[in-house]
């Protein structure tokens, strides 16, 4: 039923363009809320300012919302999903150094993700005070967002149904009450002359810093592409003409109420100033719903974003839950608990959202850069004309760097929260995915054919206690005919195990989201044509970078399939059991490496591993957790990571330096005792 409600989503109709304005534009959609106060500041307002902002606004929403990622970036889907990880995905063939704009747009990402629910919400609570200018918001923003991150355990598959309708009063209502105070001064339609916003930045004091400012406008174009597996291309592009005209008409609706509050700073936020007095409670409380809703959808991003990472090697492994049926619809406990202290965080230290707004924009500009590198990759994967690849870096590039700056100027009033929050996550990802290439690269390889007559030797062997009959190692090896040679080592060398069957299982991460596939080699029955009663086998999961790998599930489903195509006897092997004819135990064998002592490694590296084995004990879920593994039949070993052992030591036996004359008199004196 999941899966047929999300096909409907993805074609272009009434009900998938109702999902879009309700998932995807709730951030860039509640920007009205704080955009015109950021840019005027508390500068005095004049007629040109009205004039720049409201023509700056329009023609960023213009290029980056809509030529950058309605028309272009929507094209580079992943079997359907999108978001920054999902086209490093697509494209990360091309060259190692993609995972660095990967890891740094992800990274601002989760950044964002603190920022964007802590001033929205602020941004629509703080309208309380127009009513009662005493009343103390930061107690009611924090327990709006308490509330939010605690419900996130249960699922929200019942409230997003009301999301699309919610959003929909939402821009109909900014809308319209934009429209009634444009109509005061309809002379500023002229705004949408491009010639307005060059010279707000050229001509005007302080003109090119407001940049900053504008760049809130489409803070949320990016959620446009992360979202585009829940609602499909089509439904994305179509919805958001109505929104565009939704959100231009509010700004200039501000626009115009700033040109009667000419030669004074603003005294009050311009949204909540062109609401009627007798609409402004409800406006109140609309605001709340809706920066609710782009919180919810924020947060369900960044679990996405998490787990994405995870399954890319760029992030600890951590447990996932799926609370409902709905495809793609998680729940990562530590990420939901990490982002609620950080917001909660955010609103304490920054208490208004006015405060906020310079710490909000340059984490997304960061994020819209790094798109743009990978953006160019697909398009010359595509094999794009040069001179309109071209034409993208330029156009993009050149406005995305110009926001950049100006938000640059940001950091001593901010900005230096979004940059330690975005650095240490980055700082972090890089570790995770650098320790793996280096493990991975450092891990001895042992044909496992070789090694299969040694295992029929063992498993015959009575002289050893059986350790299992069904003995399941998880393996790093996407390559049946390749084993590491730990693996041998634990089986063979370290405590004999004797076993029925051995199984070595490896989880395959694929650039499809989505798929969940997998390969069987008996290896043994390669070698023979007699049946045994001793198996060797090989099984690999290809699963999506959006699949959690449940293995205790998967691997059942497996065995039963096999036992279904009578390729594999799975009864117990004990002799007082067999006629009972019980299930065989099965026992799983997870290698838990750590540092060795004996190694001599280049300082890099070794700061590089003693980094990811320090931060993988606080922050890593156990193997048997994360891939949901029951602990009873489980058996952890510790394995020393032995990278480079040193060099022989200079190391000898005293007897052997003696002299020819010492060793005679040693001589005589043995003898004579």
């Amino acid at each position: 039923m999941a899966s047929a409600t999300t096909t409907l989503h993805h074609r272009t109709s009434f009900a998938g363009m109702l999902v879009a304005i309700g998932i995807v534009f709730g951030d860039i959609g509640t920007s009205p809320l704080y955009t015109i106060s950021a840019i005027v500041g508390e500068r005095p307002v004049d007629p040109m300012l009205a004039y720049g902002a409201l023509s700056a606004v329009v023609w960023t929403l213009t290029f980056l919302t809509t030529l950058k990622y309605i028309v272009i970036t929507l094209r580079a889907d992943n079997r359907g999903e999108g978001g920054i990880l999902a086209l490093y995905a697509l494209v990360r063939r091309r060259g190692r150094w993609l995972v660095f704009p990967a890891i740094v747009g992800a990274a601002a990402l989760f950044a964002d993700g603190l920022i964007t629910p802590s001033i929205s919400v602020s941004s629509a609570i703080e309208g309380l005070r127009i009513l009662s200018p005493q009343i103390p918001t930061v107690p009611l923003v924090i327990g709006i967002l308490v509330a939010l991150f605690a419900v996130q355990q249960f699922g929200t598959e019942k409230v997003g149904r009301a999301f699309g309708p919610i959003m929909m009063v939402w821009f109909a209502f900014i809308g319209t009450i934009g429209a009634i105070s444009l109509a005061k001064h309809p002379e500023l339609v002229a705004a949408l002359d491009p010639r307005y916003a060059i010279w707000l930045i050229t001509e005007h004091p302080d003109g090119f810093w407001m940049l900053g400012g504008v760049f809130l406008c489409t803070t949320g174009a990016e959620a446009l592409y992360s979202d585009l597996g829940h609602c499909g291309r089509g439904n994305i592009r179509v919805s958001w003409a109505v929104v565009k005209l939704a959100l231009v008409l509010s700004y200039a609706g501000q626009c115009a109420w700033m040109l009667d509050a000419v030669g004074s700073p603003l005294r009050a936020r311009p949204f909540y100033a062109i609401v009627p007095e007798p609409l402004l409670p409800f406006a109140i409380a609309l605001a709340t719903v809706a920066t609710i809703i782009a919180s919810q959808a924020l947060i369900s991003g960044s679990y996405t974003l998490a787990n994405e990472a995870m399954q890319l090697g760029l992030w600890f492994r951590t447990k996932v839950k799926y609370p409902t049926l709905i495809r793609g619809q998680l729940y990562i406990p530590r990420v939901n608990w990490a982002l609620m202290a950080g917001c909660i965080t955010v609103v304490l230290y920054f208490g208004d959202s006015t405060h906020m707004e310079a710490a909000y924009g340059l984490a997304i500009t960061v994020t819209m850069l790094m798109t743009t590198v990978l953006v160019v990759q697909y398009l010359r994967q595509q094999q794009i004309a040069l001179p309109l690849i071209a034409a993208v870096v330029l156009v993009f590039a050149g406005i995305e760097l110009s926001f950049l700056a100006a938000n640059l100027a940001k950091i001593v009033e901010g900005g230096w929260f979004t940059l330690l929050v975005g650095g240490s996550i980055a700082l972090v990802m890089y570790v995770v995915f650098r320790s793996k290439e280096i493990r991975s690269q450092l891990t001895e390889m042992v044909p496992l054919d070789v090694f299969v007559p040694v295992l029929e030797q063992l498993s015959h062997d009575e002289s050893i206690p059986k350790f299992a009959t069904h003995l399941v190692y998880l393996t790093a090896s996407s390559d049946p005919r390749q084993i590491e040679q730990v693996a041998i080592d634990s089986i063979i060398r370290r405590s004999p195990k004797r076993a029925n069957i051995y199984w070595f299982v490896n989880v395959h991460t694929v650039d499809e989201p989505y798929r969940m596939t997998y390969n069987v080699e008996i290896l043994d029955r390669l070698r023979r044509s007699a049946p045994s009663d001793i198996d060797v086998v090989y099984v690999r999961f290809n699963l999506g970078f959006r699949i959690e790998p449940r293995l205790n599930i998967m691997f059942r489903h497996v065995v039963e399939d096999m036992v279904r195509r009578k390729e594999i006897d799975i009864a117990s092997r004990y002799r007082s059991l067999e006629r009972l004819n019980q299930t065989g135990d099965f026992r799983f064998v997870i290698f838990q490496r750590f540092l060795s002592y004996d190694n001599e490694l280049p300082p890099r590296e070794r700061l590089v591993l003693n980094a990811y084995y320090f931060l993988s004990q606080r922050l890593a879920a156990s193997a048997d957790e994360y891939y949901g593994l029951d602990t009873s039949n489980v058996v952890i070993e510790k394995v020393p990571l032995v990278v480079m052992p040193p060099r022989r030591l200079p190391l000898v036996r005293e007897d052997d330096t003696l002299t020819g004359t010492e060793r005679r008199v040693e001589s005589l004196t043995t003898e004579e005792s």
